[in-house]
């Protein structure tokens, strides 16, 4: 009885399973360890990890609800949903909640979510629609690139005002679906070529309008006073590009980063990047273990955007491996689903769904050991996070319900080839 119970509870693929299980141990375990200095804020050594072990226990709850929904009726929610997220996307430009120089939060009924998490997943939602939907023998119809670009269209420069990394994020995964989608070579051709020129031309724009502020402090003293700007005196250019700023100072500190001594790093200009390099070098092949992170108390973000550095820290290189080889299983794990299912739209939208977990954690991964600028990218299922991480597990709740679809599928055509055995004999 407890079986099936147990059974009726977690449907799906068994391996992605324990994937997210493993994840959120990891997770617990992690976050625990980095909150130090939210413990040492808030006076409660415990209240951290409790929290966002409820917000874990939150996601359970609605991914097991989600993998119990019918594919099908994903579909039902694509128009409300692309209306939601645009509707959101421009609220959260115009009065947003801003947090660190960002305003990517918007509060509704109490509940405080970034509108760029349920973005992503609606945009993979439609395309995974608009894909399966004009599926021909040898490919997608060359239609199916100009309904995909015209939602693209409609989200993704609201998700960049205020969040680049995600945007960028969000068009790979999209690329990867059309490809899967085998969309025609020659649209994709010329979509890399016209993203090229938009990609000099929003670099050429930060680099102009934008300014490094750890540069203005250098020059400040060389130079006559700066009166700083009113938010009367900022001109719409400027409000529309106010996270320009930002973007060039990562943007220069990578570009121009260069080897050099430990006695010359800034740890007040370049904390975050410094500390996680510590993290990663006073880590060794099986790290300090669990809890006994240094790096935490100096590492402003280290229970969400560098996490991976506390991580190698006290997993060590193992540990690190273990972590991103969960991710890799996930996406193969995924495409196995995918290949099984009898119809399009579950296997795009389960493919979708897991490339923007596993791109996003990859990113995460190098921000963390200094292979690509520092962003605001969480690593899913791991970082402390609130709305982000019931997101994160209603995607791998979606990618759950195709699994049980496919199973089916697979259960029915084995059955279907040991009849026809059997009558052959």
């Amino acid at each position: 009885m407890m079986n099936k119970t147990l059974g009726n509870i977690f449907k799906g693929d068994k391996v992605v399973w324990m994937i997210f299980f493993f994840l959120c141990i990891i997770s617990i375990v992690e976050v625990f360890s980095a909150s130090s200095s939210l413990t040492y804020k808030g006076g409660n050594y415990w209240a951290p990890v409790i929290k966002h072990i409820s917000i874990l226990f939150i996601g359970i709850f609605f991914m097991v609800v989600t993998l119990n929904i019918e594919c099908k009726y994903f579909k039902i929610t694509t128009l409300f949903l692309i209306i939601f997220s645009i509707v959101t996307l421009i609220w959260v430009i115009l009065a947003g909640q801003s947090t660190n120089g960002a305003q990517r939060w918007i509060s509704i009924l109490g509940l405080q979510f970034q509108p760029s998490e349920i973005a992503k997943g609606t945009v993979v939602l439609a395309t995974a629609q608009i894909l399966s939907a004009m599926q021909t023998e040898k490919g997608a119809d060359k239609n199916a690139f100009k309904y995909i670009l015209i939602v693209c269209l409609f989200t993704v420069p609201l998700i960049m005002l205020e969040n680049l990394s995600t945007a960028i994020l969000l068009c790979v995964v999209i690329f990867f679906m059309m490809l899967i989608g085998r969309v025609p070579a020659r649209q994709l051709g010329k979509l890399l070529g016209i993203v090229m020129l938009c990609i000099v031309l929003i670099f050429t724009l930060i680099m102009t309008f934008g300014t490094d502020k750890s540069q203005e402090d250098t020059n400040k003293v060389m130079t006559e006073q700066v009166v700083p700007k009113t938010k009367e005196d900022t001109g719409a250019w400027e409000k529309v590009f106010h996270r320009a700023d930002t973007w060039k100072s990562r943007i220069n500190k990578f570009v121009n980063g260069k080897e050099i001594s430990p006695n010359e790093i800034d740890l007040d200009k370049d904390a975050q990047v410094a500390h996680a390099n510590i993290a990663i070098a006073s880590s060794s092949v099986i790290g300090k273990g669990p809890g006994n992170s240094v790096e935490r108390d100096f590492l402003s973000q280290a229970f969400s955007d560098f996490i991976y550095a506390i991580i190698i820290e006290e997993m060590g290189i193992l540990g690190a491996f273990f972590v991103a080889l969960l991710y890799i299983i996930l996406l193969f794990r995924t495409g196995r689903i995918a290949n099984r299912c009898e119809n399009n739209f579950p296997a795009f939208l389960a493919m979708g769904l897991a490339l923007l977990l596993v791109t996003q954690a990859l990113f995460n991964m190098c921000v963390a050991v200094g292979l690509a600028p520092v962003t605001g990218q969480p690593l899913p299922l791991v970082s402390k996070g609130g709305t982000s991480t019931i997101i994160n597990c209603i995607y791998v709740g979606a990618i759950l319900s195709v699994s049980r679809t496919a199973k089916k599928k697979t259960e029915a055509e084995n059955e279907k080839t040991t009849a026809q055995t059997l009558a052959t004999v």
